[in-house]
């Protein structure tokens, strides 16, 4: 049992933390946008999983890394912590690619 890729986890959602502060791209735009948009993807991905685990198709991949527990069957403690960070993340990539290219659109005028 041991928690090096919850760790891991939690300290790279602490990183778009960052740099979404850095950048003001979601939490200090909209906070509750931002939370609203994020609960619904981690909600939609958790339901995600659940159906694909009780289909028979997702499996738990136990590894050294993990800590061992389960939220539900075939479901480790880990998976939350993943889809919070997908989700996160691809929010903070969408946002600041645009603001980017808003930003180099403004330089060209």
């Amino acid at each position: 049992m041991s928690i090096l890729y919850l760790a891991t986890l939690i300290v790279a959602i602490g990183c778009m933390v960052l740099i979404d502060h850095r950048f003001r791209l979601l939490f200090w735009r909209d906070a509750r946008r931002t939370m609203i948009v994020l609960a619904a993807g981690l909600a939609f991905f958790l339901a995600w999983d659940l159906f694909g685990i009780g289909l028979g198709i997702f499996f738990r991949g136990e590894t050294a890394i993990m800590t061992g527990v389960l939220l539900a069957p075939e479901l480790p403690l880990e998976e939350p912590f993943f889809l919070l960070f997908l989700c996160y993340l691809t929010m903070v990539l969408i946002t600041g690619i645009e603001r980017l290219r808003e930003h180099q659109s403004a330089g060209r005028s």
